[in-house]
């Protein structure tokens, strides 16, 4: 009987210590969030400047005698993550035609008047082979667009850096290049 009075209590004791001892459970979780940022700078796809064309037409009188200029939207989109400058030059010193050539600074590059998105300060631009600033200290930003006019003044479709010339197209590169500060 004692021995049955023991089983019954140890019995009875495991069951009550038993439930009541609850196992330690996790109720909260940590992880660590890692972002890594590299300087980026990127003349975006969806710019017009990426290959291109702008094409003047001089057909008649009138077209030599006025000012001739084309818009381009969305000429160049920039991906920044510092305030940067954006430059322009010719691949060369004509626009070639055979051996035929035209200075390339008939050519005006400015900032259209809805200038897109790109702030910082617009400079209008003679085209020349060497480096020249058409925007300086343009904030950071992403997918910044600035439109273009490209323009050939009267005086010069009316010089002989124009007139006098053989019919034909005359063709030169253009490179915009954004760098950051």
């Amino acid at each position: 009987m004692t021995r049955l009075i023991t089983i019954t209590a140890i019995t009875l004791g495991a069951i009550l210590f038993g439930t009541n001892n609850v196992q330690a459970q996790n109720t909260t979780a940590t992880t660590a969030v890692n972002i890594t940022l590299n300087d980026v700078i990127s003349i975006d796809a969806g710019s017009t400047a990426i290959g291109g064309i702008v094409s003047f037409n001089y057909v008649t009188a009138a077209d030599y005698n006025s000012d001739q200029t084309i818009t381009k939207a969305n000429s160049l989109k920039v991906t920044s993550t510092k305030n940067f400058n954006v430059k322009v030059k010719a691949g060369g010193p004509n626009f070639v035609n055979g051996s035929n050539s035209i200075p390339v600074d008939v050519l005006t590059i400015k900032a259209a008047e809805a200038s897109g998105s790109m702030g910082g300060t617009k400079n209008d631009v003679v085209l020349s082979p060497g480096e020249r600033t058409l925007v300086s200290n343009a904030p950071l930003g992403s997918a910044l667009t600035l439109n273009l006019d490209y323009t050939i003044p009267a005086a010069k479709s009316s010089s002989s850096d124009i007139l006098g010339k053989p019919a034909g197209t005359y063709i030169q590169t253009v490179t915009y290049t954004a760098t950051a500060l």
